[in-house]
């Protein structure tokens, strides 16, 4: 442990004092520190096989209900009445999985992509609509609001994550009413976990290195204590395509969070507090001549500070019928400095967040769940929208308080039926009293058949210009109305067959979704081609959403998953019923996993096949050509991993993107980014190629 302090410390210094020749070079500078941190931190004689993590002591998440496949799958939801499924550490091991953002390559049912390549934002999509309409979670407490949306996929780093849970549809109304298309929470490593320091260090072949650091500490029989860190950045600038602009921005990232539990015999605490500093810059590496002068660069800079801490406190009031008392609470404050050429936007956003809940099994057929919660957001903001010719600034001030509690009944008569109820009543600042009704359904006719069924209400309240800063990176003018609150219903009907073949199983899944929206918030690409105008829905839209898939796990060490998804997405645009632009109609996914005879090695392969769609109304250019086409078309992608296993780390090489698929032109009039055409938001498939990463993942175990 010294030995470590000593190692951090002078680390540290040697940050305050770069080497006088390498500041030439400040690229170069910044590699080889975090390289050297790296390096200094391999153990020299690591002989014992990578430490899994033991499971939680105390389990937080409502997802419940559990059961492992195998041990190197998912987690399925077989009992619990929502359609749900937990993504743990060794699904999340068969890619490179540098962040939240990157953690959903072998899963058919989310995807993620760009939402505009020049800023790097990305958003998450499930049951065919954006990530804005699932309820993102960290350890059951709602997180990442505001103008941490567009970037919080990237917030939380793969190595720091235990297990993800996904919940289809209307969930469980304990965690608020802003679910409206699913939830999906992060469960990160614990303070209880094995005590230890487990370390990973990557590097692709653009450049872009990431060192992680997990280090728990057993205090004493009761309190633990966890330290989590995480660096990161790109040490060279890539424009695959020649378009002049960077293809991913040059991220500079430092992440730190402390946490710690304490468990008595009646009562259990979790808290903690963590960090961010990140920098990120964008936007051309070249200059543009014209006829009589050299254009000025076009940057994006974005520089974001956040800070956040959480506490847990449970109360065990009775064992017998787990009757308990848990009081949560969060709290953040994240500011944001970000400029777009000539435009800039500058917020500072706080949020409070507090839980109070009951909950107790009357017996074994009947569980009650209440609960009171407070949520309130601040938010300060700065917003310049000047061109060249013409400066306007203004500030603007969005906040809200929502004060509102809950009831949920579970009925289980008898273990192949489970029925939960849940009723939620909330009152706005802004917008008044509202209610959130949600039921879901199990039942198993035959052992090997689950049905489920659920129906419920969402509602979210956007804050536009926090969740859609990004979109002021293209040259069309951000117009944004008075907007309402959004209202949608989920219906969703799933069956589940798991087939045993010999000692082996096959499980096929099959469901359907609809999102019906009452009210909601469109982003209108098609009226204007100068303009982007945030309003309210006057009319339909609606989401239809049919997958099915199926996975087999062999004795011999072979997995595989297939998987094909549809998705109809309708919105009406300027009175228009058509389809939602830059969303894929369908998607395949193939999966393979094997793994040798004692696990030494692992080999992983994901192919999907990414369906085409409707681009927004094209314009003519200038020149006479049009801006784009009409629809773009199916595009593939393949991703392999090799995973050598030893007994206290592996190593692990990959590619993604190995087919080279990149989209033509993802930048409109990249040439001219400060005329009239430039745009990127036309996006709908990977702004790079093929790129190859290698990594080591180490456990040193207690020190």
């Amino acid at each position: 442990m010294e030995k470590l302090i000593f190692l951090i410390n002078f680390v540290a210094d040697s940050c305050k004092q770069p080497c006088k020749k390498m500041t030439k070079y400040p690229s170069l500078q910044r590699l080889t520190t975090l390289l050297f941190s790296i390096g200094t931190l391999l153990p020299l004689d690591a002989q014992t096989k990578e430490n899994e993590h033991a499971a939680d002591s105390v389990e937080w998440n409502h997802l419940d209900d559990f059961v492992i496949v195998k041990k190197k799958s998912a987690k399925f939801n077989l009992s619990g009445p929502e359609n749900a499924f937990k993504i743990n550490q060794n699904e999340l091991f068969k890619a490179a999985c540098c962040n939240l953002g990157e953690s959903f390559t072998t899963n058919p049912s989310v995807d993620v992509n760009y939402s505009d390549p020049a800023t790097g934002a990305k958003q998450i999509k499930l049951l065919g609509l954006s990530g804005s309409y699932v309820q993102l979670l960290t350890e059951t407490l709602p997180n990442f609001r505001g103008a941490a949306r567009p970037y919080a996929l990237r917030y939380v780093p793969g190595p720091w994550m235990k297990s993800i849970s996904v919940s289809k549809g209307c969930s469980s109304v304990k965690n608020g009413y802003e679910s409206m298309s699913g939830q999906i929470d992060v469960e990160y490593l614990k303070p209880e976990d094995p005590q230890g320091v487990a370390i990973n260090a990557y590097l692709d072949s653009e450049l872009k290195a990431e060192a992680n650091l997990d280090a728990n500490f057993h205090l004493s029989p009761r309190l633990n204590t966890e330290i989590l860190l995480h660096a990161e950045d790109r040490f060279m600038n890539h424009d695959g395509n020649g378009d002049g602009f960077l293809d991913t921005p040059d991220i500079r990232q430092f992440n730190v969070q402390n946490r710690w539990d304490y468990f008595a015999d009646k009562y259990i605490f979790h808290g903690g507090v963590g960090v961010i500093n990140e920098k990120s810059e964008a936007g051309q590496v070249t200059h543009h001549r014209t006829a009589d002068h050299l254009s000025p660069l076009y940057k994006i800079t974005l520089k974001t500070q956040r800070y956040e801490a959480y506490m847990k406190h449970a109360f065990i009031l009775s064992r017998e019928n787990n009757s308990n008392l848990a009081v949560m609470a969060t709290g953040s404050f994240h500011k944001l400095d970000a400029s777009y050429g000539f435009k800039g936007y500058d917020v500072d956003e706080g949020n409070v967040y507090a839980q109070m809940m009951y909950e107790s099994d009357f017996t074994e057929q009947h569980n009650l769940s209440v609960g009171l919660s407070l949520n309130h957001d601040y938010l300060n903001q700065h917003i310049a929208t000047q061109n060249s010719t013409d400066n306007t600034s203004r500030k603007l001030i969005d906040k809200e308080t929502v004060f509102g509690g809950y009831a949920q009944y579970t009925w289980k008569p008898f273990p192949s039926l489970t029925a939960m109820a849940g009723l939620r009543g909330d009152h706005s600042s802004l917008y008044g009293w509202f209610v959130t009704p949600r039921i879901n359904l199990r039942y198993t006719p035959v052992e090997v058949l689950t049905l489920r069924g659920s129906v419920g209400k969402g509602y979210r309240t956007v804050l536009p210009w926090a969740e859609y800063n990004y979109l002021m990176a293209s040259s069309r003018e951000l117009v944004v109305e008075n907007l309402q609150q959004e209202a949608s219903w989920n219906y969703g009907i799933s069956a589940q067959l798991t087939i045993p073949i010999n000692q082996e199983t096959l499980r096929v899944n099959a469901e359907y979704y609809y999102t019906d929206f009452d009210r909601q918030v469109v982003v209108d690409y098609d009226s204007d081609p100068h303009s982007l105008i945030i309003g309210n829905l006057s009319g339909k839209s609606f989401s239809h959403t049919f997958q099915v898939d199926a996975t087999y796990e062999s004795s011999f060490g072979l997995d595989i998953t297939a998987a094909w998804r549809l998705n109809d997405v309708k919105t009406t645009y300027n009175g228009i019923l058509m389809e939602k632009p830059l969303t894929s109609r369908y998607k395949g996914l193939l999966t393979l996993s094997y793994s040798t005879p004692m696990d030494i090695w692992q080999f992983d392969v994901t192919f999907q096949l990414n369906g085409g769609g409707r681009m927004p109304a094209p314009y003519k250019l200038a020149d006479g050509s049009w801006s784009w086409s009409e629809k773009f078309k199916p595009f593939p992608q393949l991703n392999l991993q090799v995973t050598r296993w030893f007994r206290h780390f592996s190593i692990y090489a990959g590619g993604e993107n190995l087919t080279n698929f990149k989209q033509k032109n993802p930048i409109i009039a990249s040439n001219d980014p400060w005329g009239p055409n430039f745009d990127s938001s036309m996006i709908w498939g990977p702004v790079h190629g093929a790129m190859a990463y290698v990594g080591i993942r180490f456990n040193f175990g207690k020190l």
